[in-house]
């Protein structure tokens, strides 16, 4: 009766490993994933978009209303070099180059490379992730994508600058530089790799990075644009299995060199940048901690900006097939005193977001999640999101 009864068995309908050519000299892989939400704010209607900007990236789409393609690939080109690229497009802007390097490896059964071209982020832990099943939820960190509003083109000469564009990074303005209002930068970036040289090895249960690029960590480039370098490392360690602790720290300036900075120098604002990091897995369980805390030098300025994002999640699987998950974040910042108040540089922000999801096959997952953000100033100061993610990769 069982064997009457039983199924058929099929395979899965879908590529599910990454294609291999020329006897495995070239390796190709890809994921694709849709993001939708409706968003509610007080007063509003039931359902808008993210009318509060908060999850807005750098290029001015919002990472709950996004279709993300992506394709990368090696080509060993010998025992010890291989070159390595990634092409991503998002909604409907064109393709762009999200990485392009060379790996080489001068010694044998040595875990040491040296990567150069447009390479992955020493920074941090989250950046460092290469695919969307890598983020335990759907929204991202505050620390690398919430947009600040120091910008790249334009410089505030006094307090009061600086106050009138609280919680406003995704449209903000500054006397000295562009006139023309635009987005702002987060404290890490996400959504783009600098191009530079990096430096990797391993040494039984420690790991260490370290780089020299062209951009900063705020806004990686292609071309210098300022005369300044970043220069970034990275320590892990993993004593046990299952445990990783990390720390990093990187230095360059952000402003652009094009900026009239009435007799200072671009090199000279500067953003230096700290991170901690922490990720503890066994069983059913994952658990991780970030905080980054990054100063900016502003000779227009006193004294030193700072922002401080710190960072807890986790995930707990209930069955091989589905996962719950949450993350709560915050986004502070230093005070300044200007002539007609005391308060901080930036609106400090705080986001929870709760979701779960569904394996349909090894490689297609669905998620959905709830997003709660608030934030101490801008236009919108309470922001809540239902958001859903469908998920393919191979």
């Amino acid at each position: 009766m069982l064997v009457v009864c039983s199924g058929t068995a099929r395979a899965q309908g879908l590529p599910s490993e990454p294609l291999v050519f020329g006897g495995g000299r070239i390796v190709v892989s890809g994921d694709v994933s849709v993001t939708t939400s409706c968003a509610h704010t007080p007063g509003a209607a039931a359902c808008t978009s993210d009318t509060g900007y908060f999850n807005f990236s750098d290029y001015e789409d919002s990472t709950l209303r996004m279709l993300r393609l992506g394709l990368s690939s090696s080509l060993r080109l010998s025992d010890r070099l291989s070159a390595l690229g990634e092409v991503r497009m998002e909604n409907a802007n064109a393709p762009r180059p999200y990485g392009a390097y060379l790996r080489f490896s001068p010694f044998a059964g040595k875990a040491f490379d040296i990567q150069a071209g447009r390479i992955p982020s020493t920074f941090g832990a989250f950046a460092r992730h290469a695919y969307s099943t890598d983020n335990l939820l759907i929204g991202y960190p505050l620390a690398y994508q919430y947009l600040l509003s120091l910008r790249p083109d334009a410089v505030p000469t006094s307090t009061d600058d600086l106050l009138r564009m609280r919680g406003r990074g995704w449209l903000s303005s500054f006397p000295l530089g562009s006139a023309t209002a635009a987005a702002g930068l987060p404290i890490a970036n996400a959504f783009r790799w600098d191009t530079g040289v990096q430096v990797r090895g391993v040494v039984r249960w420690v790991e260490a990075a370290a780089s020299v690029t062209a951009g900063s960590l705020a806004r990686p480039l292609f071309r210098d644009d300022n005369h300044g370098r970043q220069f970034a490392g990275r320590v892990a360690l993993r004593p046990v299995a299952g445990l990783v602790l990390g720390a990093s720290a990187s230095r360059a300036p952000y402003v652009t060199r094009d900026v009239d900075l009435r007799g200072a120098r671009a090199e000279d604002f500067v953003q230096h940048a700290f991170g901690a990091d922490a990720e503890f897995s066994r069983d059913h369980y994952l658990l991780r901690f970030e905080a980054v805390r990054s100063r900016y030098t502003l000779p227009t300025l006193t004294p030193t900006l700072s922002a401080l994002a710190t960072m807890f999640e986790g995930r707990y699987r209930l069955t091989p097939r589905t996962h719950v998950a949450a993350r709560w974040d915050h986004l502070g910042f230093s005070t300044v005193t200007s002539p007609s108040r005391t308060d901080t540089w930036e609106a400090p922000v705080t986001r929870i977001e709760v979701g779960g999801g569904l394996t349909l096959q090894r490689n297609v997952q669905v998620r959905v999640a709830v997003q709660r953000n608030t934030r101490d100033g801008g236009r919108v100061r309470r922001l809540t999101a239902v958001a859903a993610q469908l998920l393919y990769w191979f």
